[in-house]
């Protein structure tokens, strides 16, 4: 059984995750009105991934007899003037959303909750990888980005990418 503490935290991840599909759904809005098809395909993969997350987080849950609280999403904030600046929002946020799952696994680790925390390990390792794909895309379009050619190109390789459901199993 989750104690308390854990429950609350777990819930409010839950929400988080979905929060960030909101934003970067946001963002796949401003490179939609950009005309970069590929950046948005990229931004709404990514909010695929992040629902994905929060479905993962109420499993756990439901699994472990615990309640599911669906909080109130807020609206993300969509006003972007460059279009670097959602890919640095993008990598911010991750950060964020490191941090916190960090946080969950410290309460875990204190509560000696191992369930718990072998459950976040696949969190940690996703986060690792969320944080790499953002720095990678900032540096290739700072590379690419200022150059029609370039960013046509980026806009391709960014197209090509593709849903993978998480091969976490609960």
């Amino acid at each position: 059984m989750l104690s308390p503490a854990i429950t609350k935290a777990l819930n409010e991840q839950l929400n988080k995750e979905f929060y960030s599909a909101y934003l970067y759904l946001s963002m796949a809005n401003y490179y939609d009105d950009e005309g970069l098809n590929g950046f948005q395909n990229w931004m709404e993969i990514q909010a695929q991934e992040e629902r994905s997350h929060a479905m993962l987080f109420r499993e756990y849950l439901q699994q472990n007899d615990a309640e599911v609280i669906l909080a109130a999403i807020d609206a993300p904030d969509a006003d972007f003037s460059s279009r670097i600046e959602p890919l640095e929002k993008t990598l911010e946020h991750e950060r964020k959303v490191t941090a916190s799952i960090h946080a969950i696994y410290a309460l875990a680790f204190d509560e000696k909750d191992f369930r718990t925390m072998q459950f976040l390990d696949w969190f940690v390792s996703e986060q690792r990888e969320e944080e790499h794909n953002a720095q990678d895309i900032i540096k290739w379009f700072k590379l690419y980005g200022q150059d029609a050619k370039g960013l046509y190109d980026l806009d391709a390789k960014l197209a090509a990418r593709v849903f993978s459901p998480p091969g976490l199993v609960l």
